[in-house]
């Protein structure tokens, strides 16, 4: 930060006389041209110093992202853990909450769903919360409102399953037809998918999202640790294993 501490030396040297006067501006123009002056010409004959401002900076944004995230954390666990909103995979009495920011669109969420799967078969005290966070166009946002809407005839599991296993691009056309295969009345879902309580979970999972900095799919939350893209089944256990320990340390009985 060489180059504030100059312009504010600078700025100081030559507006002195002005303060001490108390009635005329702290800078003069010429004065304020000069200090212009100065400092362009020390940019110019020192110009790593726009690059550790620009450093010091995203290091300072960093900061506050990470910091409001963690505080995110803490005041948002009970939404975040709940099961409220949506069926629960896994153990819904589980110790241990992966929850999991998914697109249908997301091929990284598409593989990574069998290191799921073998997390929960292999962890009976696992639990999984779905959060729908459609980012990745028109057709991601329908797969979503159809998942949802899908849990007023008790299908939510069953299209989420089938949508995520589906291997090609989906369309509205396959999103339907997949509905259809698992066994839901259409029209109604259809009529269900307009609903506004619909709209406003997915807006609910977006601010959600946000304010925890998770901007990709998939985004996982295992206690208090904020994990970004895919990952191996191994290291979910891993972080499970340190969730368990944390919340015992705590006294907690769910984490």
């Amino acid at each position: 930060m060489r180059l504030f501490a100059l312009a504010a030396t600078l700025a100081f040297a030559v507006s002195f006389p002005a303060f001490a006067q108390g009635d005329k501006p702290p800078l003069s123009p010429e004065q304020e041209k000069r200090v212009k002056e100065l400092v362009k010409d020390y940019i110019l004959a020192n110009p790593e110093v726009i690059l550790e401002a620009v450093q010091s900076l995203r290091r300072k944004q960093e900061e506050a992202q990470k910091k409001a995230a963690e505080d995110a954390l803490k005041t948002r666990r009970a939404e975040l853990q709940g099961a409220t909103d949506l069926p629960v995979a896994g153990n819904a009495k589980g110790d241990v909450t992966i929850v999991e920011f998914m697109d249908y669109r997301c091929g990284y969420c598409k593989s990574v769903k069998p290191a799921i799967d073998e997390v929960l078969r292999a962890d009976g005290r696992v639990r999984l919360v779905l959060k729908e966070f459609p980012i990745l166009g028109p057709a991601s946002r329908t797969a979503s409102m159809a998942a949802i809407a899908a849990n007023k005839q008790g299908k939510y599991l069953a299209l989420h399953n089938a949508l995520m296993a589906y291997p090609n691009n989906l369309t509205d056309e396959v999103i339907f037809a997949l509905a259809r295969q698992v066994g839901l009345d259409v029209a109604k879902l259809k009529a269900d998918m307009a609903s506004p309580e619909v709209q406003a979970l997915i807006e609910k999972t977006h601010k959600l999202a946000q304010d925890l900095g998770i901007n990709g799919t998939p985004g996982f939350i295992i206690g208090d640790q904020i994990i970004p893209g895919a990952v191996s089944a191994d290291e979910l256990k891993k972080r499970i294993a340190e969730a368990r320990q944390a919340c015992a340390q705590r006294k907690e009985a769910m984490c």
